[in-house]
């Protein structure tokens, strides 16, 4: 099941963030400090946390400002306020054990701030109107009364009765559900009898009206099976620590009387032990000898199977704890690092140390503070996902800072395959952690005003322009890692170029057609002016350098300047009209794929400009839907629909022309920096 909508409101900052759309596999949320990153992810968690975590508590959770007006003097009725809710789809699995018509539904889950939830199903059968099964019961009833007279002549109370009481009360919208359905099910079996078998239409009538309730039934059936489902929502922040040393029967004996000697850090020691399959009380008595007789042949093997039962169980956590910290912390294994961990019980303490490749041992917290991170952050979400990992959302809040920024950009990779599995919403202030090719699947997070609260917007805007800046600090690193260190450069106008080519680029290399040289680097200079320049400096160090330029004046301008003509010569200045073949006259980039971008206009941004397209043919296409959305249009709006499009649509969905002007574009580019 995955989320794909959420909302929160009445949750610590946030007076109502908005409904803000959740990506399939990974989401990053970026935002300055104090504006309720953390706020939306503790609040997603109560969705459905993991076992025995707390829920809402409204005097500490609730908006301060607003709790006496609201709590305290009824302002609002906890029992019906939603604080968090989400929308959820189901896998192709799931949609299999749904009942007929539920397959394509969207499950709706919310939680009040009294911590009791409800929900919803959308998209599927609706149920019953009163109105649909009103005259039939009627007349069914008539039928029945009629039989029952001729069978039980001496009673007055007739079936009718029991209807009439049933029913009393609704009108044609009441809906068909619920406790409702359980009686008028019941009156049709209890009065099967009373139907004339020789009496098709009344037969037919009651298959009718069965048919009609079952609607209901699966619909219970499908909220049932739905709710099951759920994912597990997993929180991880920076304050989660391992301790190197745990005193195992302290532990026990706080986690029995549960007073915590420090809250963040017995979490993470009681993940460790749940991770490694055991308790704190139960490694603490597993040394102990006092109820074994050593000297008796059959309980000392008892002890030592037990022992080593521990063990084993203890070494097979290890490795697989190790596994995972490697891949990030030295995913190229090209130098030796402490990076081997062992899980050590003795006596009463259990003991988390690393070896190096000489063999010293040395305990967790001698380490760096990013490796320490490290495995706190595995352990944790090894132990709450419980194995259960292809049905766990993931939240992170803020993680890896404290990892060096080449060890982020490895962790950013790491993200990436946690949520091939498990869906991944995560907050950062960290370029590193942000690929170039990601801001797609970026929410901005702004507090401007406490009144107003928190805020998530639904593009690449922010009315506080610290709240871009990570996307700023991105780029700004993808570009500084770009020039002077690939010898084949291509400049672009701008990041909606980028977009288009590394789409198309993916679709081609999925049906194997082609794909963009992997050792050309892409720069977007902003505006076509600033190719100029990029490309100058470029070519200065003596690297290979192509400029990718669109076919309108301001195209036109920078293509036939001198400086770039003798940089790079007319051979590596590409000009979108070289491979458009169509009747505009100063194409664009977007104009290679004018059909499909007139489709996801009008499908996933509501800009439906087909009418305007067909009339002006020979006008760029991006100027014709700028017209119709108006105020609404953006150039990174409409390159983002069409990112999301390539990523579940294959190069056969573009048009026989858009795949040939595909294809030659990436060719074009791969053949000019050869």
């Amino acid at each position: 099941m995955r989320l794909i909508k959420a909302r929160v409101q009445g949750y610590r900052s946030i007076i109502d963030t908005g409904y803000f759309d959740v990506e399939n596999l990974k989401t990053i949320m970026v935002g300055p400090n104090e504006s309720g990153k953390t706020a939306i992810l503790q609040a997603l968690q109560k969705l459905n946390p993991p076992k025995n975590m707390p829920l809402f508590d409204p005097l500490r959770d609730y908006p301060r400002s607003k709790y006496d007006t609201d709590i305290k003097h009824n302002g609002i009725n906890p029992a019906i306020f939603t604080v968090v809710e989400g929308h959820f789809i189901l896998d192709e699995n799931e949609k299999k054990e749904m009942p007929e018509g539920f397959a394509n539904i969207t499950y709706v889950f919310g939680r009040y701030l009294n911590n009791s939830d409800w929900n919803r199903i959308e998209n599927g059968i609706p149920y019953p109107k009163y109105s649909e099964i009103d005259k039939d019961l009627k007349r069914l009833s008539a039928h029945i009364d009629e039989t029952f007279k001729t069978k039980s002549p001496t009673s007055t109370i007739f079936p009718s009765t029991s209807l009439n009481t049933i029913t009393t009360g609704l009108n044609a919208s009441s809906e068909i559900k619920s406790d409702l359905v359980k009686k008028l099910d019941k009156w049709l079996d209890d009065n099967l009898q009373y139907i004339d078998e020789t009496n098709n239409a009344e037969e037919q009538r009651y298959d009718k009206l069965k048919n009609i309730l079952q609607i209901s039934d699966n619909r219970l059936k499908a909220l049932t099976i739905c709710k099951a489902k759920m994912p597990t929502f997993i929180l991880f922040n920076n304050y989660f620590r391992i301790k190197p040393s745990i005193h195992l029967a302290k532990l026990a004996e706080r986690n029995a009387s549960n007073v915590m000697d420090d809250a963040q850090y017995d979490y993470g020691n009681n993940c460790l032990l749940k991770f490694l399959g055991f308790t704190a009380d139960e490694l603490s008595k597993d040394g102990d000898t006092s109820s074994f007789n050593l000297n008796d042949k059959t309980q000392f093997q008892q002890y030592k199977d037990k022992l080593d039962k521990r063990n084993y169980a203890i070494n097979a956590a290890t490795i697989r704890l190790t596994n995972a910290i490697i891949e990030v912390w030295n995913p190229k294994n090209n130098k030796k690092d402490a990076n081997k961990l062992r899980i050590i019980v003795d006596g009463q303490y259990l003991k988390v140390v690393v070896e190096d490749e000489l063999g010293v041992e040395v305990e967790l917290d001698q380490r760096s503070e990013g490796f320490q991170w490290l495995v706190s952050f595995f352990v944790v979400f090894f132990a709450e996902a419980e194995d259960k990992h292809k049905n766990t959302i993931l939240l992170l809040d803020e993680p890896g800072l404290s990892l060096h920024a080449l060890k982020q950009v490895e962790f950013q990779e790491t993200v990436t395959k946690l949520s091939d599995k498990n869906q991944t919403i995560f907050t950062t202030h960290s370029p590193f952690l942000i690929g170039v090719n990601e801001l797609d699947i970026v929410r901005v997070v702004e507090m401007t005003d406490r009144k107003i609260g928190t805020i998530v917007n639904t593009s690449l805007t922010a009315t506080d322009s610290g709240a871009l800046l990570p996307l700023q600090e991105a780029l700004g690193y993808n570009l500084a890692q770009s020039l002077f260190f690939h010898k084949k450069n291509m400049v672009l106008e701008g990041l909606t170029d980028y977009w288009y080519l590394e789409a198309i680029s993916e679709l081609l290399k999925e049906a194997a057609k082609t794909s963009l040289d992997e050792n050309i680097a892409m720069l977007p200079a902003n505006c076509a002016s600033k190719v100029v320049y990029y490309a100058t400096i470029l070519h200065a160090q003596d690297l290979k350098v192509a400029a990718l330029l669109d076919s309108d004046a301001e195209g036109e301008t920078a293509a036939t300047q001198d400086v770039l003509v003798n940089a790079l010569g007319n051979k590596r200045i590409l000009r979108t009209k070289s491979v458009y073949k169509g009747i505009v006259a100063t194409p664009e980039i977007e104009d290679l794929f004018r059909e499909t971008l007139i489709k996801i206009a009008k499908n996933d941004l509501g800009w439906d400009a087909e009418n305007e397209a067909t009339l002006q043919k020979t006008r760029p296409i991006v100027n014709i839907i700028a017209d119709v959305a108006k105020k609404d249009f953006s150039k990174f709006k409409l390159a983002k629909a069409f990112l999301r499009w390539a990523r579940s649509n294959s190069l056969n969905d573009l048009s026989n022309e858009e795949q040939t002007y595909a294809e030659n574009l990436i060719t074009t580019i791969n053949k000019a920096l050869k």
